[in-house]
């Protein structure tokens, strides 16, 4: 167990902070061995009290500590593994540190560390104190003034936030160069990079005409990657400034691509740090999903520049202000580059695969956490997408204008501010003023809402009742919950699949199209008039709001709606219901020899309908993943879905195999490869066509996936083939996969993906497949993408397999997670999670697993991050 129980954090606690920091001057002696920082605080007390002076410190080695000039002795601070204490300082006053750290030792990527030869950092969320002594919280904002001075040979590239002010050079081969930053920041915004740097540059004009110089940092061996990423970014300027107004204020707009990475990127004010999986690109070594990636991160940590840097955050439990509706503008972002229905879907499948688990788990939190024990822990698909979805939902309510409106007056009253969730509302609000205090319920309840609709049609009176109750389940710590304001779209369509016109009672002209319906009671009911006929409802379109759909559709209505809705998502979702409901079925009794006719008419009916682009198809004829699939499945049985689902794939895979044949043939493309939404959407059908046909392999189909291996010329055509050769045992798919690791072992993200496909296989040998490259060369346990690629991809993309009834994956997982528990405790607690939905399964599964989360809980020196995450598995 841990030596010391960690205490928790309350949000309820919160008090603003005793002092400020006006000023922050910082000078880094900068060597992956040994880094000296010297920093000088300008700081006020902040109101009338004599409380000390506290700041946060971690790692750290003190050399120096000066008050006003004064060095101060021993007797007059004290110091711990996490702070320094002074408790007498006066109302304004200067403090100067100097301290050591050690970079080329960090290996938890916090703080200042070194990747490859590379010093960058990473400070969110509290990094910063891994530097220097500060009072590392949000709500302290400051102007920073930072020197960087290294080597020239090692470091000819020193970067840091803001605009370069002077350079120098110095003996012994030394340069220095100083950067300022106009704008008060706090300390989790910091960023450093130091390292031998290639630059692609490039200009912005701004709308008001200020030029705007764009450098994306790399390392030499991935030169030819970074274009993609830097038109991204023009792009993201331009959309940024036409739908919400904002302007990049700084001379100067830097990236650094860094390998070793926690996170996907990092907004830091000036000068974001990113993974380079999330900003490299070529065609050769990056799939459509890689290139459609940097194009929305590179988005959402530009967008950060007025939605978390410029108005930040007052505390941590309000991290949603910034990630969820950063989040929502790199979502509108995306959907104006691409097609805006496979982006909706995209998102939504996301959300019900990570985030509705996340709320029906153990470690269900609302939107604005109530308290935590480790901040790195709440970086989740709740705070992120979830946010996102309640940012939605403002513009759902308020209209497109209205949602503008909001977001002016938001930034126009806290510009330069660390402000709250609730102020955010206040400016919704108030910009169209509108009551949204029941829409607060969204940030401090959790758990996913459960709308249960009934309807009833009187035909002699033409009147359609709809009747909505809604409920949510209980949460940890949250037994009742008060109802929500949700916002439920709908149509309803005639039986030639004609939008009906909606007027509902009391209203004197019907609308065409949609209807937003307000609901925020238990239960309302709507009555339509004037509908000559019983229609099809289409609930919940464009997916309004984050809630668990219940209506009894009938397999005609949903074949009807797979084949008629206007509105795309939901013609999806109805495909997607189809599905379910024979996967659960199959799942539950054992596959049927034959196919729904609903189904197969309905797959037959969208590949034929030429009015629907590529990429819109090829998510209708997907599939449900079986991670989704065993969420409506209670217990779940992992082996029993995954037999059915692939019991499905080979029957629609037969059944349409002159389609699928005639489709991978014609989609063939000879020319060039670019990154184009209409030409990723051909390369997705195509490649789904290939998947069915290799649902049930003989030599024709075979070859034809190593036919398109070998000539594809760009990474998604290769990888797709490589990732169905990866399922089979015979000596050529092993030679292709051989082939594949020799030709790019030196390229790193590539080399993710050849883990990635092996880890995700169909294989039944998987599980010891995956022990081996856990042992592999190139396998490497510091660097988070590898772990994501090979560990994450097996326990989170393979179910079947990491649920195999023996317990082995359960192990396997276990034991890394105790490695990577002392080198990089962020990933290890990342990696526990699909440990802590025991109880989803059946008594033998929840016996194994619960025995290794109780083996991990007995490591005698847990870290917090893992700690915080076991313990409310064990005890939900």
């Amino acid at each position: 167990m841990n030596p010391h129980t960690p205490q928790p954090i309350l949000l309820s606690d919160y008090t603003p902070p005793a002092y400020t920091v006006e000023q922050a001057e910082l000078r880094f002696e900068l060597a992956g061995e040994l880094t000296t920082v010297d920093s000088r605080l300008s700081m006020r007390r902040l109101g009338e009290h004599s409380q000390p002076l506290c700041l946060d410190g971690q790692e750290l080695e003190l050399l120096e500590l000066r008050l006003d000039g004064r060095p101060l002795s021993a007797d007059e601070y004290r110091l711990d593994e996490n702070s320094l204490t002074i408790p007498e300082v006066p109302a304004q006053f200067v403090l100067e540190v100097r301290n050591r750290i050690r970079p080329d030792r960090n290996t938890a990527l916090e703080g200042l560390y070194q990747s490859g030869e590379m010093l960058c950092s990473q400070c969110e969320a509290q990094g910063f104190r891994r530097i220097t002594w500060y009072p590392d919280r949000p709500d302290v904002m400051a102007r920073f003034r930072v020197t960087l001075v290294g080597e020239r040979e090692r470091y000819p590239v020193l970067l840091c936030n803001g605009n370069p002010v002077e350079r120098g050079e110095l003996e012994g081969g030394r340069h220095w160069v100083t950067w300022e930053d106009p704008y008060p920041k706090p300390s989790y915004l910091f960023a450093l990079v130091a390292g031998d740097l290639q630059c692609h540059r490039d200009r912005y004009r701004t709308g008001s005409g200020r030029e705007v110089a764009l450098e994306l940092y790399y390392e030499a061996e991935n030169a030819g990657k970074t274009a993609h990423a830097l038109e991204s970014l023009k792009k993201a300027m331009a959309w940024d400034e036409e739908t919400y107004g904002l302007e990049y204020d700084l001379d100067i707009y830097m990236i650094v691509a860094v390998g070793d990475f926690n996170m996907g990127a990092m907004e830091n004010k000036g000068l974001n740090i990113f993974n380079t999986a999330c900003v490299l690109a070529s065609a050769q070594t990056a799939t459509d999903g890689d290139f459609e990636t940097v194009e929305a991160v590179i988005g959402h940590e530009y967008f950060h520049n007025w939605t978390g840097n410029r108005v930040t955050c007052r505390d941590w439990f309000q991290l949603s202000l910034k990630e969820g509706l950063t989040v929502f503008r790199e979502q509108q972002f995306s959907e104006a580059m691409g097609s805006p229905a496979v982006q909706r879907i995209n998102q939504v499948r996301l959300l019900r695969a990570v985030q509705f688990p996340e709320d029906a788990g153990p470690t269900a939190h609302p939107v604005r956490p109530e308290s935590y024990l480790e901040i790195n822990n709440f970086y989740t698909s709740t705070i992120y997408n979830k946010g996102g979805e309640v940012i939605r939902m403002y513009h759902t309510l308020l209209g497109a204008e209205g949602f503008r409106r909001g977001m002016d007056l938001y930034v126009q009253r806290h510009d330069g501010q660390a402000v709250t969730c609730d102020d955010f509302r206040a400016a919704m609000a108030d910009a169209n003023d509108r009551d949204l205090a029941q829409f607060g319920r969204w940030y401090s309840q959790a758990g996913t809402p459960r709308l249960r609709v009934s309807d009833h049609y009187d035909p002699d009176k033409q009147r359609y009742t709809l009747k909505v109750m809604q409920s949510c389940p209980a949460t940890p710590g949250q037994t009742e919950k008060q109802p929500f304001h949700i916002p439920l779209k709908l149509g309803l369509l005639a039986a030639d699949g004609r939008d009906l016109p909606l007027r509902l009672a009391g209203e004197s002209e019907a609308r065409a199209g949609s209807r937003v319906l307000e609901l925020r009671e238990r239960e309302e009911t709507f009555v339509f008039e004037d509908l000559p006929e019983r229609p099809v409802p289409s609930l919940l379109r464009g997916f309004s709001a984050p809630v668990q759909l219940d209506y009894p559709y009938s397999l005609e209505q949903l074949a009807f709606l797979f084949a008629r809705d206007s509105d795309p998502f939901n013609r999806w979702e109805a495909g997607q219901r189809l599905a379910c409901r024979v996967l659960l079925e199959w799942a539950r009794r054992g596959p049927a020899s034959q196919l729904p006719e609903e189904l197969l008419e309905g797959f037959r009916r969208t590949l034929a309908d030429t009015r629907l682009d590529r990429a819109l198809i090829a998510e209708a004829l997907s599939l449900p993943g079986e991670a989704y699939l065993a969420e409506q499945m209670q217990p779940a049985d992992p082996g029993a879905i995954h037999d059915a689902r692939e019991a499905l794939r080979r029957q629609l895979g037969r059944a349409l195999r002159p389609e699928w044949l005639r489709l991978h043939a014609a989609l063939a493309d000879d020319t060039p490869y670019r990154y184009r939404a209409e030409d990723a959407g051909r390369r997705r059908l195509r490649n789904l066509a290939l998947d069915y046909l290799l649902s049930e392999p003989d030599a024709d189909t075979l070859a034809l996936a190593h036919r398109q291996l070998e000539q594809a010329d760009n990474m998604t055509a290769g990888i797709a083939a490589l990732s169905l050769l990866a399922d089979q045992r015979d000596e050529a798919s092993e030679q292709a996969l051989e082939r594949f690791h020799k030709r790019w072992r030196h390229d790193a993200l590539v080399l993710d993906k050849w883990f990635r496909v092996q880890a995700t296989s169909r294989r039944e040998d998987i599980l010891k497949r995956v022990a081996g490259l856990a042992r592999h060369a190139d396998f490497h346990i510091t660097n988070p993408n590898r772990v994501r690629a090979l560990l994450g991809a097996f326990a989170q993309g393979n179910p079947s397999a990491f649920h195999h009834p023996s317990g082995g994956g359960y192990r396997f997982l276990a034991d890394h997670v105790l490695k990577l528990n002392d080198i990089n405790p962020q990933i290890a607690a990342r990696l526990v999670t699909p440990l802590s939905r025991w109880q989803r399964f059946d008594e033998t599964r929840q016996g194994l697993m619960r025995a290794e989360l109780e083996r991990i809980m007995s490591h005698p020196t847990l870290s917090n991050d893992v700690y915080e995450l076991v313990s409310k598995s064990l005890n939900p």
